[in-house]
């Protein structure tokens, strides 16, 4: 496989004004990464997964991070087909108040769908682009989100209904009855 370094000069020679930075990583396991533009970061997405050297055909999974003055998303990619990887490539947004948008590179790999609903749902990057981006974890009123550093548990917790509130209701009202009658649970005898 090619090493960093070259898959990014190949992705700049593929694609030209494509801004891509090198992110080295110090520790020991040196896996360094690809800072994509978000203006070009479908174009660069779409360059890795059909390269036939690279065939970068699999996207393991995706994370968001909070850095103090902007979001960032990190996917990892493999290639299935020339069993090779990871590639790691990043973006992060303008800032981390109104300015919190990427594209959604679940069009080029259908395996980012959730992962990129998931960061959106807990740490409020919007995904252009991506076809069904809406609330994973959280309802849909949920307001904030709570992967983000800044974020505070409210002190009166938002309640959201569950099927376990009829359950609950129903042991209640049956412990209720036996009350009422008399009857008693009995624990175990001894001989």
């Amino acid at each position: 496989m090619k090493s960093v370094e070259e898959i990014k000069s190949a992705i700049e020679a593929a694609i030209p004004g494509a801004a891509v930075e090198l992110v080295s990583n110090p520790s020991p396991s040196g896996q360094h990464s690809l800072r994509l533009a978000p203006e070009c970061a479908v174009a660069v997405a779409k360059f890795l997964r059909d390269d036939a050297e690279l065939a970068l055909d699999f996207l393991s999974n995706v994370t968001g991070i909070d850095w103090p003055d902007s979001l960032e998303v990190v996917y990892h990619l493999y290639s299935v087909t020339k069993k090779h990887g990871p590639v790691i490539i990043r973006m992060h947004t303008v800032n981390r108040t109104d300015q919190v948008e990427l594209p959604s590179l679940t069009p080029i790999w259908r395996s980012a769908e959730f992962q990129e609903r998931e960061i959106f749902d807990l740490f409020g990057i919007i995904f252009t682009g991506h076809p069904d981006l809406r609330r994973l974890l959280m309802w849909e009123s949920f307001k904030d989100h709570p992967m983000r550093k800044d974020y505070v548990e409210p002190d009166d917790f938002e309640y959201e209904p569950t099927a376990h509130d009829e359950v609950l209701k129903r042991a209640q009202a049956h412990k209720d009855r036996e009350q009422g009658s008399g009857i008693r649970e009995q624990g175990p005898t001894t001989a």
